[in-house]
């Protein structure tokens, strides 16, 4: 999953008719008059979520930090409802194509936020809301101005932490989810030791006395602001913690609707997953049985996951096939690629390290300087026991990891990424987008880069890749089950690892890390919607495309479109017949 802690869906999507994209707007038209109401509505949001604007690439926004407090919050909902309330009275039927497709993304993205504030209450619920908010990584990782400016960035923000975790204690309730609790505390323990030991390290370059003591000042501030934020979670709210986190029917079907523009209703989403987790689970018994037919599929699957990298050697052994996978999608015409520009592959920051195995870490899309993209893995941790290692270092297995490749970099969400910069979005459709869409064109790639040949040297390694990109199917297959079960069937945290690991295969420590993701990710079924959104779209696609049909053609109009909730793609792919 692209990684930005706690900052879901900050992706781009729909750029509507690339045709229309460039023609000016007549200043007394209606699509003028939104694109106003729309650029006071972004003004607002970035100023109330200044890390996003600066993420986004928008370094006006550099320095800044949200303001928790009630009456802020307060503040911005009224803000929010406002909006909503002029966009409801807006004569959107006037409104072009491209902007009728724009004026829904804002429409659903405001519901959505005021959805997060009134029906999931993240700031008063979620503890993840606040251990996460210190995360600095972009100051130190990305060069959008000399070091010694965004030095003076971090000393600001940290200054902030008194501020922040003052308002945390005031603004949550007094009883918490546990699962809420206990990943909050990881993450801002990981925060901590990320300031203390990574920033520290990055920042020791620069050559200025007074500024490496105000820095020394505002660190060992926000170190003891976050350590002492864990000690209260852990003293204060571990002793009341519950476990009633799941959203509810009726915010699970807001959540569709808001996220994916979707009416389905989670009866019927999760009676697709288990009749497709059924489908996958015996094609994996089949390939499982041309690999070896004297063993179980478990078997098979087992023995194929000892082949791994050590704890050494699994971030340079995943950086040795990732040149070879793009050059796959060259030879083999799959999807264009709109830049030579390489991504990085780098170990996960400590401080997010608990809530990520794999992800990807692209530049916002008004970044014009600071523009690498980097891909990063979760290593073994150092005081993790001998059995936990291999658990976690077998998910790397040799095959799954160049599944892992397929779905953050080639072609997964980094040329996502580079379709998007290469296109002509607009502003908001950068700002906002669909956590399907995302998800789903990652991991349809998996199952796509299988069945154009990639791992076929020969019979015995195709079953092989086949079998790992099988077991990431089962994965997202119960990530769809577990978070409809979760959420509105009251399925305990224990259940689901359960699940995970008796139809996904997996071991018990990353069973227990999906399931618990899944306490406060409930999106995470977006994986597969999104996948099985996408190839229906390619069916109809290639049905009404007959021999003009190319797969290089369908990935490109795809994905030059932007990144919409996948309804608002096929009105820019499927032609009405009626036309």
């Amino acid at each position: 999953m692209k990684f930005i802690p706690f900052l879901f869906l900050l992706a781009a999507c729909i750029a509507g008719c690339n045709q229309s994209k460039h023609k000016a707007i007549n200043a007394n038209s209606p699509d003028s008059a939104f694109v106003s109401l729309s650029d006071d509505f972004l003004d607002g949001y970035l100023a109330a979520r200044p890390q996003v604007g600066t993420y986004l690439g928008l370094h006006a926004y550099d320095g800044k930090i949200t303001d928790y407090s009630k009456a802020a919050l307060a503040a911005e909902l009224a803000r929010l409802k406002d909006y909503e309330q002029k966009l409801v009275l807006f004569p959107a039927a006037s409104l072009s194509q491209r902007m009728f497709f724009d004026y829904r993304i804002l429409l659903s993205a405001i519901r959505q936020e005021i959805f997060s504030f009134e029906d999931i209450e993240k700031y008063t619920k979620n503890p993840m809301t606040y251990a996460g908010v210190l995360d600095l990584n972009i100051y130190v990782q990305r060069d959008f101005a000399p070091l010694k400016d965004r030095m003076g960035y971090i000393i600001t923000m940290e200054e902030k932490a008194p501020d922040i975790f003052s308002a945390a204690r005031e603004n949550l309730a007094d009883s918490l989810a546990k699962p809420y609790i206990e990943t909050a505390i990881l993450i801002a323990r990981g925060a901590a030791d990320f300031l203390e030991n990574d920033i520290s390290i990055a920042l020791q370059s620069v050559e200025d006395d007074s500024l490496q003591a105000s820095f020394a000042r505002s660190n060992e501030l926000a170190i003891t602001e976050l350590r002492n934020f864990a000690v209260y979670l852990e003293r204060e709210k571990l002793p009341k913690a519950h476990n009633h986190y799941a959203i509810g029917k009726e915010n699970y079907q807001k959540m569709l609707l808001y996220n994916e523009m979707l009416t389905i209703t989670p009866e019927a989403i999760l009676a697709m997953g288990l009749n497709e987790l059924k489908k996958e689970q015996d094609l994996f018994a089949e390939v499982a049985k041309k690999i070896d037919p004297a063993s179980t599929p478990i078997e098979v699957f087992e023995s194929l996951k000892k082949n791994h990298p050590t704890a050494e050697n699994l971030i340079p052994d995943a950086k040795k096939n990732l040149e070879s996978i793009r050059q796959y999608l060259v030879d083999h015409k799959i999807i264009s690629l709109p830049s030579e520009v390489r991504v990085s592959l780098q170990e996960t920051p400590q401080f997010a390290r608990s809530t990520s195995t794999a992800s990807m870490d692209t530049p916002g899309p008004f970044e014009k300087k600071a523009t690498q993209a980097f891909y990063y893995i979760t290593p073994v941790e150092k005081d993790w026991t001998d059995k936990q290692q291999e658990e976690w270092l077998s998910m790397f297995n040799y095959y799954m990891t160049d599944m892992v490749s397929i779905h953050e970099a080639y072609p997964g969400h980094y040329v996502q990424f580079l379709h998007l910069n290469a296109s002509g979005a607009t502003k908001i459709e950068k700002v906002f987008g669909s956590y399907a869409f995302i998800e789903g064109w990652a991991h349809y790639t998996e199952k796509m880069m299988i069945e154009e040949g990639f791992g076929a040297t020969d019979p015995l390694t195709a079953d092989k890749y086949h079998l790992a990109q099988i077991n990431e199917s089962l994965l997202r297959l119960c990530r769809l089950c577990v978070s409809v079960k979760t959420h509105c069937e009251g399925m305990s945290l224990a259940d689901a690892t359960k699940f995970f690991q008796e139809n996904a295969y997996y071991d018990y420590k990353p069973a227990y890390q999906e399931a618990l993701r899944g306490t406060f990710d409930p999106g995470y079924l977006s994986y597969t919607l999104g996948k099985l959104q996408i190839l229906q779209l390619r069916e109809d696609y290639k049905e009404q495309e007959g021999e003009n049909f190319s797969l290089q053609k369908f990935h490109d109009t795809l994905l030059d479109n932007g990144m919409p909730p996948i309804e608002l793609i096929r009105e820019v792919m499927i032609r009405n017949p009626d036309e």
